[in-house]
């Protein structure tokens, strides 16, 4: 009976957070009363109740500027630096006050774009209880290096990127200890600073989460993949930090790179929880859910614009999931649809941690 209510509870969430009109007939475990608002988890959900989102609504930090923002909650500018030399600016949103972070999110934004372009989602997952870190990748916004002094040749920017220049920014690898390792990029660069305030007791390295936005999604998965690949030592884990991976409108080549290529490691296929979101004409979203469900037959959830929501067949409650596919009526793609506030990204991006917390020990 518990798991026939969390089941419901979950599904109801993800569905109303769609289209209230979509909800399917309530099932005999459900409770007799009707499921509350999406900002308010329905009543017998398990999550924490630290993780719903305040009475102000999830989204309403996404309608004022960071600048404007309160002063224990505005973005702080970092300084980071890859193994290559790379200088990265990246920008922090810390939650409010003393209060501990559910869980902290890497949030990348798509290529030929800045952390600008996510910032309304950064807000919004701040503002629901998550800390985040977003990057400018290398060559996009703050992060572009500066020309050489002899004058040679133009600064190049994002669109210019070579292939091994986008690998890099993915990289986490060389050698055995993986705080000392060789190829260290752009996002292990924030992995890093994350760790370093871990063992600071800021965060908790332990309850990570990276969210990709177009080609970045073929970047946060191939980082993902990366640090499900690094080996314990005799002091501890090194690396299986990601909790969970959310891909907004995941791009499958982009510049000689294929996405398929992460998802051939074992992580991507069987181990991490993956939450795909696409606009209705999003092909490439569609693809990737379709190559995922074959691999994870009995452990899908998907949600497709206009019509019910389906399971897999074996599948005996929604929270054990591990793939979620979530279809909107939007033309928007990337960070315009991440950003865009009648999507309510945030809300599903939200609703994803937190099952996934509420099952992790």
């Amino acid at each position: 009976m518990a798991d026939c209510r969390r089941s419901w509870a979950i599904v109801a969430l993800f569905a109303a957070l769609w289209q209230d009109d979509l909800l399917p007939a309530q099932p005999p475990a459900a409770p007799a009363a009707a499921p509350q608002p999406a900002t308010a988890p329905p009543a017998g959900n398990p999550q924490p109740a630290a993780v719903s989102p305040p009475a102000a609504g999830p989204l309403r930090a996404a309608e004022t500027p960071a600048a404007e923002a309160e002063d224990d909650t505005a973005p702080r500018k970092l300084k980071l630096e890859t193994s290559d030399g790379m200088r990265l600016a990246a920008w922090y949103y810390p939650v409010a006050g003393d209060e501990r972070p559910i869980a902290t999110v890497i949030l990348v934004h798509d290529l030929e774009d800045t952390h600008k372009s996510v910032e309304p989602l950064a807000i919004a997952l701040r503002q629901q209880g998550f800390a985040v870190v977003a990057p400018d990748l290398r060559e996009h916004g703050a992060s572009k290096q500066q020309p050489a002094e002899d004058g040679r040749g133009e600064v190049p920017d994002g669109k210019l990127l070579k292939k091994n220049e986008l690998e890099m920014i993915a990289m986490s690898s060389g050698g055995r200890i993986r705080d000392q390792s060789s190829l260290r990029g752009d996002i292990e660069a924030v992995r890093n600073w994350i760790k370093g305030r871990s063992d600071a007791g800021e965060l908790d390295i332990d309850r990570l989460f990276i969210v990709g936005s177009g080609s970045a999604g073929m970047l946060a998965a191939m980082w993902t993949a990366a640090d499900w690949s690094w080996l314990p030592t005799t002091s501890g884990p090194q690396g299986q930090q990601v909790r969970g991976v959310v891909l907004v409108s995941p791009v499958w080549t982009v510049k000689g790179l294929s996405i398929s290529t992460a998802m051939a490691s074992d992580a991507m296929k069987h181990q991490v929880p993956i939450l795909v979101l696409g606009g209705g004409n999003d092909r490439d979203a569609t693809r990737l859910f379709e190559q995922l469900k074959r691999q994870r037959p009995n452990k899908w959830f998907e949600q497709l614009a206009g019509k019910p929501y389906e399971l897999a067949p074996k599948l005996k409650a929604v929270g054990d999931a591990t793939l979620f596919y979530i279809q909107l009526e939007s033309t928007l793609s990337a960070d315009k649809l991440a950003s865009d506030r009648s999507a309510r990204s945030s809300d599903r991006i939200k609703t994803f941690f937190s099952l996934i917390l509420d099952r992790t020990p």
